[in-house]
């Protein structure tokens, strides 16, 4: 018999998080009839009769890893009238969902790992619908198992009755899986081989005298090793060649922490959080040189928790890869890449098919890195646009991400570092063309950055498809004022983009610029002034080289000046002269290197920084430890000459005089933001560019500019992580006005 019904359409965040057993057991509860699938565009559930309190209901009790954004209802005939709710098989169409990011072990597979009357204890690769690999593993959609890494891994007699029942929390859980029927530990080391089990008792003793472990997770490779242990941080450091470059660190537990910390670590997301020193057990300095924070993070899979659970010790775990080189995401490539530096390797047999860095946050939630537990979490584009024609944006040249947009959202990929390296290429080129099969995205255009040597240009240049692009630093604006819901038609905003070095107009090199910003256009009202760049991109690496810059053009005595010691043992001579004659030095009004050449007067990084913004990590650290002290250093724009010979003056503590460069240069800025924003009636500064991420900085620029309303990043990051959304809101705001 047939009879009227209704038909609703979710959108959000709604496959591989439980949904459809959830919807399947709340129409149970409610005594309706119908059916619900998945398909390319979300989840469409059919309901015999009047779906209001299920409609209601939906909403309340939405899982916990999903996140419903429309729920669009319009009126259904059955043809014959279904006498109980099922679940249908998936169906394809154009992709509109979104995909779920790899969440945390949940507390429910944690107990049941942990519980030896459980055929799952201590297996490594326990999930449920409320946890486990999701993005990491996908290799289309719609999100079922045979088009994920799980595909090799047929399903046991238990497994499969769990997944098919709709009431079990298991219930399609594309990864589920066991001891009987799903991936396998293996352990090589020297002669030694073990699997299951054993594999890991080998890879806990070998943590527990000293040794250094190759670990493969869910989005690549960790080297861990004992953190309280200095000899074993001091060898992974030399292995690594990593001398200085700070370490992360897994705990067991988060307590004692503050709850602001302790809540960021137990989230699904399970990023890793800058955490002061002073709250955690105690660690060599090693771990985190010169710095006063240290990453921290719990464990955020099943064998990880194993492996803190027996080792019983903090354990350092950082990135399974050559210093500059892409991490390993095979067990063929680790075993070849890392030989030498790890003692043992811990593997297992199913593929990584995305590579997933971990995500790293401020302690306030702040983000520094965007990655696992985040991405492919879609972001709404604010009020205003809508119908966006699919664009792909190719982002910047270091801390990368390319960007995803179309209709009224945009997906930000993963960090992938610097393209200049061809591992990393080759690995941003594949998850390139990953992710536009997953979402059956067609771009209609290609936007990247206005410089003419970066990678992704010529990338995009290979392309049959139009290319537009945008400025460096509109695009770090734009993504600040997007993230915050700036509205398409909001106006113009002052922006101050702090960084390194970007591409601005007609070819200068931009790095301490105050903008008049919309969405559609950038126009320069100021900033730094420009200093040469001795021996161009050796500049980026050498603070003393900026400091020379900096004497050259600001310090006529600067022979005389015991701050310039750094420089005066340094070859200095032919470089003054490549200086003076425009000689591979050219011109950046740099916030990025202007302190470096601060920190190298004092003594910090002088001869080369072990890491990108590790002198400016150590001023910063320097700094926090005298706060709010009085000084008589000032800083205008205009006149850095006087700042030099105020601050070289100044016979303060070196901490001292950290905070007067931190404050004074805040003041500055602030005081120049402020004159454009009042002779152009603005109220509103937007703050972005690495820089950005100094805390100090932003705390100061904060008090500075009380009067106004202020937008900084948060949910992404100040840096070039962001670029690609800055350039994707640019450019989607371009074709609203051809539009119009």
């Amino acid at each position: 018999m047939s009879g009227h019904g209704v038909l609703l359409r979710v959108r959000g965040k709604v496959q591989g998080v439980g949904f459809r057993p959830f919807v399947w057991q709340l129409a149970h509860r409610l005594g309706l009839t119908g059916d619900v699938c998945n398909d390319g565009q979300g989840v469409l559930v059919r309901l015999a009769g009047n779906g209001e309190r299920f409609t209601a209901r939906l909403r309340q009790d939405c899982p916990p890893l999903a996140r419903i954004d429309d729920v669009e209802t319009a009126p259904f005939t059955w043809a014959t009238l279904p006498e109980d709710f099922t679940i249908r098989h998936s169906a394809g169409g154009a992709m509109d969902t979104q995909i779920v990011p790899d969440a945390a072990t949940c507390p429910a597979c944690l107990a049941e790992m942990r519980d030896p009357r459980e055929r799952r204890y201590r297996y490594p690769f326990i999930n449920c619908t409320h946890c486990g690999p999701r993005f990491t593993i996908i290799r289309a959609m719609p999100y079922d198992r045979p088009a994920t890494s799980m595909a090799p891994f047929p399903l046991c007699p238990p497994c499969d009755t769990e997944y098919r029942d709709p009431a079990d929390r298991r219930f399609h859980a594309q990864p589920v899986a066991c001891p009987d029927c799903g991936p396998r530990l293996t352990w090589i080391a020297a002669e030694v081989h073990a699997a299951g089990e054993a594999a890991l008792r080998e890879a806990v003793t070998m943590l527990q005298n000293g040794g250094i472990v190759a670990i493969k997770g869910l989005g690549g490779f960790h080297l861990a090793c004992d953190a309280q242990n200095p000899l074993a941080v001091a060898r992974l450091r030399e292995r690594k060649r990593r001398p200085t470059k700070p370490l992360a660190v897994m705990l067991s537990d988060a307590d004692g922490l503050p709850e602001a910390i302790n809540k960021l670590l137990r989230s699904p997301a399970a990023p890793v959080v800058l955490t002061p020193k002073a709250w955690l057990p105690a660690l060599p300095d090693a771990i985190a040189p010169g710095l006063d924070r240290i990453g921290v993070m719990l464990p955020a899979n099943p064998l990880q928790h194993l492996l803190l659970d027996d080792v019983q010790r903090p354990l350092v775990m950082t990135s399974g890869n050559l210093s500059g080189k892409p991490p390993a995401l095979t067990n063929a490539q680790a075993l070849v890449e890392l030989r030498d530096i790890a003692d043992g390797f811990l593997l297992h047999n199913r593929d990584i098919v995305q590579r997933m860095d971990d995500s790293v946050v401020e302690e306030n939630g702040a983000m520094l890195r965007r990655a696992r537990g985040f991405v492919p979490d879609a972001i709404a584009l604010p009020p205003g646009f809508r119908d966006i024609p699919a664009m792909l944006c190719l982002g910047a040249e270091m801390k990368n991400t390319f960007c995803l947009v179309r209709g009224d959202k945009a997906v930000l990929s993963q960090h992938f570092g610097d393209l200049s390296d061809d591992g990393v290429e080759q690995q941003w080129r594949g998850a390139l063309a990953v992710m536009q099969q997953i979402y059956a995205f067609t771009p209609h255009s290609v936007v990247c950055d206005a410089h003419p040597g970066y990678r992704a240009r010529e990338w995009a240049a290979q392309q049959a498809l139009p290319v537009q692009t945008v400025l460096h630093h509109h695009a770090h604006a734009a993504a600040c004022m997007a993230e915050n819901g700036w509205p398409l038609d909001g106006g113009e905003v002052i922006a101050l983009t702090l960084d390194g070095i970007g591409m601005g107009e007609n070819g200068a090199l931009w790095g301490g610029e105050c903008l008049r910003v919309s969405y559609r256009d950038c126009e320069h009202l100021g900033g730094l002034p420009a200093v040469a760049l001795p021996g161009g991109d050796l500049a980026a690496t050498q603070p003393w080289r900026n400091l020379l810059a900096h004497c050259l053009a600001f310090v006529p005595d600067w022979q005389q000046r015991p701050d310039a010691q750094p420089v005066q043992d340094k070859p200095w001579q032919l470089l003054a002269t490549a200086v003076s004659r425009g000689l591979n030095a050219p011109l950046a009004s740099s916030c990025g290197r202007l302190f470096d050449a601060v920190a190298c007067a004092l003594d910090l990084c002088p001869d080369a920084q072990g890491y990108e913004g590790e002198a400016a990590c150590r001023l910063e650290a320097l700094a926090a430890q005298c706060a709010g002290v009085d000084h008589p250093v000032t800083l205008s724009v205009e006149n850095l000459a006087l700042f030099w010979q105020q601050w070289l003056d100044w016979r303060a503590t070196p901490a001292e005089r950290a905070w007067a460069f931190h404050d004074a240069l805040a003041k500055g800025l602030a005081e120049l933001a402020a004159r454009h924003a009042r002779r152009l009636s603005m109220t509103t500064v937007c703050c972005s560019g690495g820089v950005m991420h100094n805390r100090l900085l932003r705390a100061r620029l904060g008090h500075y500019l009380s009067d106004f309303t202020l937008l900084f990043p948060s949910r992404l990051p100040a840096g070039d992580g962001a670029i690609s959304f800055g350039q994707a809101v640019v450019a989607a705001a371009r074709s609203c006005s051809q539009r119009t």
